[in-house]
Formats: structure tokens, C-alpha cells, sequence
């Protein structure tokens, strides 16, 4: 007795994949005999044909020797596994119109959770009237099914016609298949005509133990998957979004104050849908269904979590400006998806009346530098709890400074603070000096091949290694300058070791430059 029925799949077969991938990009159309062949066990062997193929007689598994003895003019491709795998993904980008919960069945099926989304296309019947019109008018041949289980979708639309499956109906729908619509090797298969059991009623009225002793638990597996029996979730390629909104059109649009006008409605209608819930989207996408089939996915991040309508369509109409081209409607888009896909909690907070949040302007910039060249590209300094210049600051993105500034309670630098160079170089260079003292300041200095005669210097302000990283006894000690040069050059020199402790011959560097 069937127990898990709750649910919906559909089943899509793409029979002809690899020779539709083919002969879609032929200059004319193919009305003729085509296979697709691949080297298996030391041979050449069919591993895809058309119907004009299929008409003819060829089989998959059949030697390319003995398909040219029979016709001789036979026109081959080489199988490529890597372009097929690809085109199954961009027909699962398409098929996401439908639902976004939608798994891959590799070689050349996907499947559908439909539960329920088959009322916004007027039933499941008409659901999957509309999936197979647009994939024939894109040159696939396809069959679908529609069934409680995973694997009675599956084995329905394989090899019985295709369908829908009333609720209720698996175990009458699938008895009568055939034993390979239980999706069990082809030597299992064979094993089991051998002994007179050829549908999937010789298997279901038997005593499973000697089924399972002699092929294992995968064949009962499946029965039981197949009869609803046993839960068999699909995994999704994308994760489902926390929140959707989307918008279809009788007729494309192309334009795009269209599509940002589009976007900016989504927004409004997902924005009372994050606000219901305390919430603001922290990683939002607009998914553009092009009527040719074509997807393209435009993601954005924020700094902070935001359900601003208007702010919204601005980070889009940037992300677009950026991506130019990239994004050709072609004929035009019939569906505009906008999804949250990771959202955040969010408390109303009091503002003040005098001015504008700087807070909240300062995220929205960030967030508009973001659209156009990353989140991860737009960064801030946060300084750090250290003496030593060269870590005293840590560059990290912007959008996450308030967590990280939370985590690590870095000390700010106050106004009475030690004047530090507006460029600092990544690496200290080398520099000749001369002093009147050894512990002096310098009186001269010769950086980049050019001598500079110091006018006036301050200084020194020593900063050694913090004593808990000194494990070895090797201080760092550097004794800093700012020196000015009669040319104007208005250099941060230090000396690095102290005379007679830390080195006989301390050498000096150039750290950086003031204004």
C-alpha cells in the first residue's frame, strides 16, 4: 500500500539529447538517418541515433561496423558526454519557469517537483501541454509524466506512453511496466526475463527475500520507490530561494526600462512578504526567462538587510549597466523571476530628525559599488589591535565590516594618535643614510638612485614586537623618522635593530610617503 502521496513529480525524457543537440545547429534541417557513436570495449559503438535511425532499425549498443555493412552512407558524430551534460543544465535553467525545485536524471532526463505549482498553469495536464510545445518548438523531443513518486514519473515516461497519474493510481500505473522502468541495470533486467518475470506485477506479488538475496537491495529499493513505498526526495541543482516573486507576460518584452520596471514591482510585492516576516534580503537574483529558452541570472549583494523597492531596481539598473551585452533579450523575455535567497533579520530602527541615516547612505553606496564590480572587490581598512605598521590595518569587504568589527573589537586610532604616511608601501625599501650620531636622525638619505639632503626631521618613535609573539628572541625593533628633504619630499624612515644589542649594522628603509 502506497504511503507517501502528498506530493507531485514530473518526469521530462530528452530521447533524442545528443542528436537534437546536433542537428539543431545544422545550417538545414535534418530529415535523415543520424548516430552518435563513442569508443566502448575496444569498439565503436552507437550510443545515440534519431528517429530516422531508430525507423531503420539501428539500436543504441550496436557496432558502427555493423551499421555501416547495412548503410553504408550513414551519416556519425563523434558522442560528446561534456556539451550534452551542458545543454541538460541550460534545459533545467529553462524548466525552472515551472518550478524552482528541479533535479538533474543524467544522461538525458530531469525531474520536477511540481506540488503545488500546477494551478498557475491550469493543471497538471496543462502544465505539461506548455513544457512539451516550447521543447518542441526548440527542436527536442521530449516525453513527460506526472506521478506521486520519483519512479513511477520516471518509468511512465519512459515506457508508458507518457501521462498523467492520478493521485492514488501509482501501483496501477506502474504494475504493468516493464521490469526496466524500475531503473535496474540492463544485466538485472536480463536475470530476471531468464526466469519468466518481465513486468513489474511478476516482481511486486513474489516474496522479496530471494529477490533481494540473489540482486541485492537496489532492486527492492526501487520497487518500493516506485510504489510509494519508500520517501524519494529529489535533490535540486539550485537551492530553493526563502522567498519569490515573478511576473509573466502574454507577449516578450525587450526593453530595459521594461525589465527594471519589472524588478521594481517584484520588489514591492517581495518587500511586503520580507516585512511580514522581520526580514530583509541580504542576496537577491533576477532570473530573465528569454522566449528562445535562453536564462540569464543576475545576482546582487547588500550590506546590509534591505527590502527598499526602490532601492532595489537602483543595484539591478547598476549590475545591468555593467553587464551591457551580456544580457541580450534576443526576442525579448516572457517571465522575470526576482528571488531572495538569503535573508536576514531586521528591526525597524529610530532615526533621527535632524538629517539623513549616514549609515544607511554609506550602505547604499556600497552597495551600488558592489553591483558594478563585486562585493568582494569594494573593501574597508579596519584597524587592528597592533603596534606594527604593516598589520595594523586589515582590508576586508566592506559589506561585512560591521560583523567582523563586532567580532574583533579593533582599537580606533584617536586624534592624539601618531601621524601615519596616506601611502604605505607594501614592502619597505631599502634606503643609504647618513647620520652625524649612530642613534641620530638622518641627515641625508639616497632612495631610487637620488640623493635627498633632509631639511628637517622628527623623531625617533620606536616600536618594537609585541612580547608574546618574541618565542625566539629575535626582537624587532625599528626606529621611525619623518624626515622632510630641501626638494620637498616628505619621507617615514626607520632604522631597523639597535646599535650594539640587536645588530652591529642596522639598516634603514623607507615605509612611506606623506602628502
Amino acid at each position: 500500500m502506497s504511503v507517501l502521496s502528498s506530493r507531485r513529480y514530473l518526469s521530462v525524457w530528452l530521447r533524442r539529447l545528443s542528436t537534437d543537440r546536433i542537428e539543431r545547429y545544422l545550417p538545414t534541417p535534418a530529415d535523415g538517418p543520424r548516430v552518435v557513436t563513442a569508443p566502448i570495449k575496444g569498439a565503436q559503438r552507437i550510443t545515440a541515433l534519431n528517429d530516422a535511425a531508430a525507423r531503420l532499425g539501428l539500436k543504441a549498443g550496436l557496432g558502427l561496423a555493423d551499421a555501416r555493412a547495412r548503410y553504408p552512407s550513414l551519416p556519425v558524430a563523434e558522442a560528446d558526454f561534456e556539451a550534452d551534460r551542458r545543454l541538460l543544465e541550460a534545459i533545467a535553467d529553462w524548466c525552472e519557469r515551472y518550478t524552482p525545485l528541479i533535479g538533474l536524471d543524467p544522461p538525458d532526463g530531469l525531474l520536477l517537483d511540481v506540488t503545488g505549482c500546477a494551478h498557475l498553469f491550469g493543471g497538471e495536464a496543462a502544465l505539461a501541454r506548455d513544457l512539451l510545445l516550447r521543447l518542441r518548438r526548440q527542436s527536442f523531443a521530449a516525453h513527460v509524466a506526472v506521478a506521486d513518486t520519483v519512479g513511477c514519473a520516471w518509468g511512465v515516461a519512459r515506457y508508458g506512453g507518457q501521462g498523467i497519474v492520478p493521485g492514488g493510481g501509482t501501483e496501477a500505473a506502474m504494475l504493468s511496466l516493464p521490469i526496466a522502468a524500475l531503473r535496474v541495470d540492463a544485466e538485472t533486467v536480463a536475470d530476471l526475463k531468464t526466469s519468466g518475470l518481465t513486468c513489474v506485477a511478476d516482481l511486486a506479488i513474489r516474496p522479496r527475500a530471494p529477490f533481494a538475496a540473489r540482486f541485492g537491495e537496489t532492486l527492492m529499493r526501487r520497487l518500493d520507490q516506485a510504489l510509494g513505498r519508500q520517501d524519494e526526495p529529489i535533490t535540486p541543482r539550485l537551492p530553493a530561494p526563502a522567498a519569490v516573486a515573478e511576473q509573466r507576460f502574454p507577449e516578450p518584452i525587450a526593453r530595459e526600462a521594461d525589465v527594471l520596471g519589472t524588478i521594481g514591482s517584484l520588489a514591492g510585492r517581495l518587500a511586503v512578504v520580507l516585512e511580514r516576516r522581520g526580514e530583509g534580503a541580504r542576496l537577491l537574483q533576477v532570473a530573465l526567462f528569454r522566449a528562445d529558452g535562453a536564462v540569464h541570472r543576475l545576482e546582487i549583494g547588500t550590506g546590509s538587510p534591505l527590502r527598499d523597492p526602490a532601492r532595489v531596481r537602483k543595484l539591478f539598473e547598476e549590475r545591468l549597466a555593467v553587464l551591457g551585452d551580456v544580457c541580450d533579450p534576443g526576442f525579448g523575455y516572457d517571465m522575470v523571476r526576482l528571488s531572495a535567497l538569503v535573508n536576514e533579520r531586521t528591526d525597524p530602527l529610530q532615526t533621527g530628525l535632524a538629517g539623513g541615516d549616514h549609515d544607511e547612505e554609506l550602505a547604499h553606496l556600497i552597495d551600488r559599488l558592489g553591483a558594478r564590480f563585486g562585493l568582494r572587490r569594494v573593501t574597508r581598512l579596519i584597524p587592528q589591535d597592533t603596534h606594527i605598521p604593516e598589520y595594523a590595518v586589515a582590508a576586508v569587504p566592506a559589506h561585512a565590516v560591521k560583523q567582523i568589527k563586532a567580532a574583533t573589537h579593533p582599537i580606533e586610532q584617536d586624534s592624539v594618535g601618531a601621524v601615519r604616511p596616506i601611502r604605505l608601501f607594501e614592502r619597505p625599501e631599502p634606503v643609504d643614510t647618513t647620520a652625524q650620531v649612530p642613534d641620530g636622525p638622518p641627515i641625508s638619505f639616497r632612495w631610487r638612485h637620488v640623493r635627498h639632503q633632509v631639511e628637517r626631521s622628527e623623531g625617533p618613535e620606536r616600536i618594537a614586537l609585541e612580547w608574546w609573539r618574541d618565542t625566539a628572541g629575535n626582537k624587532l625593533t625599528r626606529d621611525y623618522f619623518r624626515v622632510e628633504s630641501e626638494a620637498g619630499v616628505r619621507a617615514w624612515l626607520y632604522r631597523e635593530g639597535l646599535y650594539g644589542r640587536e645588530t652591529p649594522n642596522p639598516q634603514w628603509y623607507l615605509h612611506g610617503l606623506f602628502a
